[in-house]
């Protein structure tokens, strides 16, 4: 796969102070998501730059236990508004919040985003509005069921799907089917997300924030606490592989939507992050290291994710690794067994009806024929976990 030429990469040179400081802000809030996003389409690299830049101001703000909830309130609900506003900044943030540098200097991203076509305005500004009233509503509402988990999900993340989506039609890199794929959309953004939330149990109890939903936790614990104590490890890995099982369920939908992307740069933009993900959960499942700390993929092994995520069939590969890994780690003394099991067969045919309609080596062949005829056992899951 073609990266995007040096010739279309965003030139510091030519491009304006506030721009500039756009992508300084980029590289201080995500290393990661800088890297994909400069080696965009130039149709659509500012434009993303800032739409994420956006949603990151949003989250800011959510995120910020300091300030009030009434004020909170206020500030997500009109945070689509105050994108239009020339020189608005927000110097609210309390002292130990990360990323206040960016709302303090908001006025710059505001610059940014009023240069953007109006097309790509309209879609922001849209995406911002339905996040931020969805923010705002999980600031005095708690999760208590896995649809509360969900709509939480879609509102933080889901929708970041939706407005990719339509920026990926309305730059015409992509075609208008993609306005229409919400389904697909919404799942690419929760898999993260649940990877993240998941992942982060240990730091985020600690902190006081709260996402696991109560129907899945309350069947063992009184207070959801209680579920990183070592003395309740056993009850805990329960849990934590129940959330695991949540998960998985929409891989299926995240191979759906990477297999209909054409442009090669769109398409390392959205398979870096779900392949990071898939091989997150597979270190992160059934691992009780999880609920005592925080659990990272190797660097090593994460820039091997980056440079074979060239097209849909190295990603599909990239899927099969890691499923057989979660597979191999199954365990059937856990009553989760069963709804993960079938989880994974989902994603496993998934993988097959993909890579059969796709140009594949021999090796690749005799794997798709071992998933259709229930040959991809156990033992395979546990072989694939001895390669990076």
């Amino acid at each position: 796969m073609k990266n995007a030429p040096a010739s279309e990469k965003t030139d510091k040179m030519d491009a304006s102070s506030e721009l500039k400081q756009c992508y300084d802000f980029l590289t201080e809030t995500s290393r990661s998501f800088a890297g994909v996003i400069q080696e965009l389409n130039p149709e659509l690299r500012d434009v993303i730059c800032i739409f994420y830049l956006v949603l990151r101001g949003l989250d800011t703000v959510e995120d910020d236990m300091s300030i009030p909830i009434v004020r909170k309130k206020e500030v997500l609900t009109t945070f689509h508004k105050s994108i239009y506003e020339r020189g608005w900044t927000f110097t609210e943030s309390g002292p130990d919040e990360k990323d206040a540098s960016l709302l303090v200097q908001f006025d710059v991203v505001i610059h940014e985003f009023l240069n953007l076509k109006e097309k790509y305005q309209k879609i922001i500004a849209d995406i911002t509005k339905k996040m931020g009233e969805g923010m705002a509503t999980f600031t005095t509402k708690d999760v208590e069921t896995t649809k509360d988990y969900d709509l939480y999900c879609h509102y933080v993340a889901g929708l970041v799907g939706y407005g990719l989506s339509d920026l990926f039609a309305a730059s015409e890199l992509e075609d208008a089917s993609f306005y229409d794929i919400k389904r697909q959309s919404n799942s690419m953004g929760l898999f993260l997300q649940k990877t993240n939330i998941i992942r982060d149990i240990n730091e985020d109890i600690l902190d006081g924030r709260y996402f696991w939903p109560k129907q899945i936790w309350s069947e063992y614990f009184d207070n959801i606490d209680d579920i990183i104590k070592e003395e309740n490890r056993e009850k805990g890995m329960i849990v934590l592989n129940k959330m695991w099982a949540n998960a998985l369920t929409h891989i299926p939908d995240v191979l759906d939507y990477l297999s209909r992307i054409k442009n090669p740069t769109i398409f390392k933009f959205c398979a870096i992050p779900q392949v990071m993900a898939i091989a997150t959960m597979a270190i992160c499942f059934n691992n009780p290291d999880v609920l005592a700390k925080n659990v990272k993929i190797r660097k090593g092994e994460a820039i091997k994710l980056i440079l074979n995520t060239t097209d849909n069939a190295n990603v599909c590969r990239t899927f099969l690794k890691y499923v057989g890994q979660i597979k191999g780690k199954n365990d059937p003394s856990d009553p989760n067994y069963e709804s993960i099991r079938e989880s994974l067969e989902k994603a496993e045919n998934t993988i097959a009806e993909e890579l059969v309609n796709l140009p594949v080596p021999v090796s690749t062949s005799f794997i798709i024929l071992a998933i259709f005829f229930g040959g991809l056992s156990l033992y395979f899951g546990n072989m694939l976990r001895h390669y990076v």
